[in-house]
C-alpha cells in the first residue's frame, strides 16, 4: 500500500524535478569534495617526497667528521707525520659540518681545538658575536686547564 503510495508521489513532474535538482547538488558537493581531496593528498605527497629528497640530499652532501678525519686534519695543518702523529685528537666535542670543536692532546696537555669547513684547523680563543670566550666555556665543561698556549 505503501509502495504505491511513493510511486504515485515520485510520477509527479514537479517532485521529479526536485529530486533531479536534489541529485544534481549533491552529487556536485560530492564530486567538488573529492576534488579538494585529491588535490591535497598530490600536494602532500608531493611534499613529502620533497622534504625526504632534501633531507636525503643533505645527508649525502655533508661530510660528518670523524675521530679519522679529525686527526687527518690536524696532522695535515701542524706538518706531522699522519701515521705517528704528536698531537692526537682525543675527543669530538661538537661535530658540525661549518664548525666543530675538538680536543686535542700534545705532550699530556690538552687544549680545544676549532675546525673549521672540515679543512681548516686553529687553536685559540673563539669569540662568539656577543663577546663570550667559547674556548673557556668548552674548558671549564671539560675540566681543561688552561695551558701556556
Amino acid at each position: 500500500m505503501k509502495i504505491r503510495i511513493i510511486k504515485k508521489r515520485l510520477s509527479n513532474p514537479r517532485v521529479r524535478r526536485r529530486l533531479k535538482i536534489a541529485f544534481s547538488l549533491s552529487g556536485g558537493v560530492i564530486m567538488i569534495g573529492l576534488t579538494f581531496k585529491l588535490g591535497y593528498d598530490i600536494g602532500y605527497f608531493d611534499a613529502q617526497s620533497l622534504e625526504n629528497d632534501q633531507n636525503a640530499g643533505l645527508s649525502t652532501t655533508q661530510p660528518v667528521l670523524t675521530m679519522a678525519s679529525a686527526q687527518r686534519i690536524v696532522s695535515g695543518a701542524l706538518n706531522e707525520d699522519p701515521t705517528n702523529p704528536k698531537t692526537i685528537v682525543d675527543e669530538i666535542v661538537d661535530s658540525h659540518h661549518k664548525l666543530s670543536t675538538i680536543i686535542i692532546e700534545n705532550n699530556k696537555l690538552k687544549r680545544v681545538a676549532w675546525i673549521i669547513d672540515m679543512r681548516l684547523f686553529f687553536t685559540g680563543d673563539l669569540i662568539n658575536d656577543q663577546g663570550i670566550n667559547l674556548t673557556e666555556g668548552i674548558e671549564h665543561q671539560h675540566t681543561i686547564s688552561r695551558g701556556v698556549h
